[in-house]
C-alpha cells in the first residue's frame, strides 16, 4: 500500500513518480508491468517493460484511473506505461475553465 508524498521509480525504465493521492486498499502501483520501488531502493529488474504496458510516460504530468484511487505525478519520464495492478492508468486532463463573457 502506497501512501501520499510516497517516491516511487520503476524497475524496468526511468520513470520516477510522486503519489499524490492514495485511497484505502489500493493495489499495487505498476510501471512496465512490474511493481514500483521506493526511490532509494536499486532495480531488481534489468528486463524492459512488458509489450502491453510500454506506452511510456510524460514529465508533468498527472496519471489516475477511473475510479479516482490514486493520482500520481510523474517527475521523471520512461519507456513503462504505468498501471494500478494489471489496470493501466490514463493521463489526467485538466477542467476547462468557464467562458467569460
Amino acid at each position: 500500500m502506497v501512501k501520499s508524498g510516497t517516491r516511487l521509480r520503476s524497475q524496468v525504465c526511468s520513470t520516477e513518480v510522486i503519489v499524490v493521492r492514495a485511497g484505502d486498499g489500493a493495489a499495487e502501483l505498476r510501471c512496465g508491468g512490474v511493481p514500483m520501488v521506493d526511490l532509494d531502493q536499486p532495480r531488481e529488474s534489468a528486463a524492459g517493460p512488458a509489450a502491453e504496458f510500454s506506452g511510456g510516460t510524460l514529465i508533468g504530468k498527472r496519471y489516475a484511473d477511473a475510479d479516482g484511487t490514486i493520482e500520481v505525478l510523474v517527475t521523471k519520464p520512461g519507456a513503462g506505461s504505468l498501471g494500478l495492478g494489471e489496470i493501466a492508468l490514463s493521463v489526467k486532463t485538466a477542467k476547462p475553465l468557464p467562458a467569460s463573457d
